[in-house]
């Protein structure tokens, strides 16, 4: 949902996500298991990240892509030893099992099952989310890199990362320990953010989401989700075309954070003087004030950049969950 109001609750658990620890329920994003023989060399082939390097027990953040390498999707991917577990936004689920289905051809040994009914996933927002792991018994993922996760008893995945900038942890888990493991975080200290708030906090931070900065009209570059790209591995959908963009430097729009001093609607044109320079794709209202995501052209500057959104002013900031520096 690209627009968000939040109210007290909200704040004060934002505030949590921010100075001790949160705890949101995703169980309503898609779950889809990957599994057979050649599910690594297929997932490597339909994505933007290498998964030939990953070894079970590590992960990645990846982009489905178009073949012209327009944005459908950032999946997070957890390498287990039997499968490939995704996580995919809750509007993308249906088409992505379509989509990926359609890729896999008479010979190819891979399936596909759609795991977000039997499953649930909670993500841990905040510098206090360790002490929480640790009391689940996943303390030996602490430190680790993102992505990496470890399977605790009773099947439960610890997976480092918030899913957010913010520092954190995503648990997936059969859905039958939904609630006994939800009020055991409850009682553990963490406090409860609302879906509102989490895309109140994915907006600040600048996690992109479909239909509103991932849609047909971008790429992953002028995303700025360089980390979910490997530029080594060789073919794959859309490669062709992030190929290029990165040699001759091509990336002619970027995704930025937007301060507002008003209300705006999502849609709003971006000006600098008389020229339009871009569009706004979400919007929040904080209680540090009015915030926005846009995509403003690489020419006409970034940070600082004082602008009109709509008849509203406003200035460009960074976003940290994204980056727009070519890689060296």
């Amino acid at each position: 949902m690209p627009t968000s109001t939040i109210d007290g609750k909200d704040a004060a658990a934002i505030q949590a996500a921010r100075e001790g620890v949160a705890v949101c329920d995703r169980s309503f994003w898609g779950r889809i298991r990957v599994a057979d023989d050649d599910r690594i060399r297929f997932l490597h082939n339909q994505t933007t990240n290498d998964f030939q390097i990953l070894q079970p027990g590590q992960g990645c953040d990846t982009v489905m892509v178009t073949s012209t390498a327009r944005t459908i999707d950032l999946v997070s991917a957890y390498i287990l030893d039997d499968a490939v577990l995704l996580l995919v936004s809750p509007n993308r689920r249906d088409f992505l099992m379509q989509w990926l289905d359609r890729y896999i051809f008479f010979a190819d040994k891979v399936q596909l099952t759609d795991v977000t009914e039997e499953t649930a996933t909670f993500s841990l927002i905040g510098p206090n989310s360790d002490a929480i792991i640790e009391k689940l018994g996943a303390g030996a993922i602490i430190g680790k890199p993102s992505k990496n996760h470890l399977l605790v008893d009773g099947g439960l995945i610890v997976a480092v990362g918030s899913g957010l900038a913010s520092p954190g942890y995503t648990l997936i888990l059969p859905a039958t320990d939904k609630q006994k493991v939800w009020q055991q975080i409850l009682e553990l200290g963490a406090v409860e953010l609302s879906d509102r708030a989490w895309d109140t906090l994915r907006i600040i931070q600048g996690r992109p989401t479909p239909d509103a900065e991932l849609t047909d009209d971008y790429n992953p570059l002028e995303v700025g989700l360089w980390q979910t790209i490997s530029l080594s591995k060789g073919c794959y959908i859309g490669q062709e075309t992030i190929a290029r963009l990165n040699t001759y430097k091509g990336v002619k729009q970027n995704l930025w954070g937007i301060r507002l001093s008003a209300p705006v609607e999502v849609g709003s044109a971006i000006a600098l003087g008389e020229e339009k320079i871009g569009k706004l794709t979400s919007y929040t209202e904080t209680s540090e004030g009015y915030f926005g995501l846009g995509y403003i052209r690489t020419k006409a500057g970034g940070v600082g950049l004082k602008v009109k959104v709509g008849e509203v002013d406003g200035e460009i900031v960074d976003i940290p969950f994204v980056s727009h520096e070519y890689p060296q």
